[in-house]
């Protein structure tokens, strides 16, 4: 994780940036219990028809994007950027386990 403020590398399970003194609340270090390697294969392979979205429990999403076949291909192609740049949250809003 990274600073908001200054961009620098923190600390784990710290609540202030040791550069700039920025503080924040340390329940950004908590992962959700959905992997991002499964979360991304299943984008991967199976995102056109919201594969990825049902397994991180948005179910609602998961059918409209099995009806409309990913928004077309353009809402599944958003969600495969999101999962890769660690900015994708599921359903409880937690961000993805890096280790499976």
């Amino acid at each position: 994780m990274f600073c908001p403020k200054c961009g620098r590398q923190l600390l784990e399970y710290t609540s202030e940036c040791a550069n700039c003194g920025h503080t924040f609340d340390p329940s950004i270090w908590h992962q959700g219990k959905h992997s991002k390697t499964t979360t991304l294969l299943l984008c991967i392979f199976l995102g056109i028809i919201g594969g990825h979205r049902f397994y991180t429990g948005y179910t609602g999403i998961g059918f409209l994007q099995l009806i409309t076949l990913g928004g077309f291909g353009i809402w599944w192609l958003t969600d495969l950027i999101s999962i890769l740049t660690d900015s994708y949250k599921d359903a409880e809003n937690c961000p993805l386990a890096k280790k499976s």
